[in-house]
């Protein structure tokens, strides 16, 4: 764990967006353990699909529509973590609105593993989900997609035609939940504090880029919303740009 200044600790959360087989998930790991904070990821869901004795792929996909699935699902949430369901309302669900009320959970939960403090989320839309709060860093992690197949190919023991599909399918899952949830797009820029492409940088030296970004995002939380910007300090060219055209008169 590195030494963290008093600034970071006025952060509440890093939200990680990944494509597939970018190794973001690694990242958000090694940003737990460099700041000592609590990492949010999929594996709750999975020990969560095993309480409840579904499949992962059901609870991920959202398709399991028996009655109470999402208050069984926060019940078992709760039992992995309580932490994570704290102000989170536990009722039964009818079947007909399971899936708005799985979204409306899953947010809940988000946003109250956010208010307990000092989490590392990954994917779910977090970055949207906490879009406004200013004590928050959103980062993306990419790679090319070579890259990324290679990534699968050695993390997953998948051939490379296999590796390309499995890469394909998650990144098509990924895009169609946050437009089908939040009408966003993931790969959108302005999402993110911070995008960073894997190809070359290592995992280690990512999160380290992170925990300086998350820092330096602190350092500026008292600064009113109208005074950050590019422009923040900077004072006007001494002349006009050579490039700026005179206006066309008619």
């Amino acid at each position: 764990m590195v030494q963290r200044s008093s600034a970071i600790e006025q952060m509440r959360a890093v939200t990680i967006s990944r494509e597939y087989g970018s190794g973001g998930g690694e990242v958000a790991r090694r940003i737990a353990q460099q700041l000592g904070w609590r990492l949010v990821d999929h594996e709750i869901v999975v020990r969560v699909a095993r309480t409840l004795g579904v499949s992962e792929a059901e609870a991920a996909a959202r398709d399991e529509r028996t009655e109470g699935f999402v208050s069984r699902l926060l019940r078992s949430m709760q039992n992995v973590d309580p932490n994570l369901t704290v102000g989170v309302p536990i009722s039964p669900v009818s079947p007909e609105r399971e899936q708005n009320e799985y979204q409306q959970a899953l947010s809940d939960v988000v946003k109250a593993s956010v208010e307990n403090g000092h989490v590392v989320i990954v994917g779910r839309g977090s970055q949207v989900l906490l879009a406004e709060r200013r004590d928050v860093l959103h980062m993306r992690v990419i790679a090319p997609l070579a890259a990324r197949i290679a990534y699968v190919m050695q993390r997953e023991g998948l051939n490379q035609e296999d590796a390309e599909k499995r890469v394909q399918l998650k990144d098509r899952d990924r895009v169609r939940y946050l437009q089908s949830t939040q009408n966003l797009h993931p790969e959108d820029s302005h999402l993110y504090d911070l995008v960073v492409n894997s190809a070359i940088l290592d995992l280690d030296g990512i999160a380290t880029l992170a925990v300086t970004a998350l820092e330096d995002k602190a350092k500026r939380l008292a600064v009113p919303v109208e005074q950050l910007g590019p422009a923040s300090g900077l004072a006007r060219y001494p002349g006009q740009p050579g490039d700026i055209r005179p206006p066309v008169v008619r």
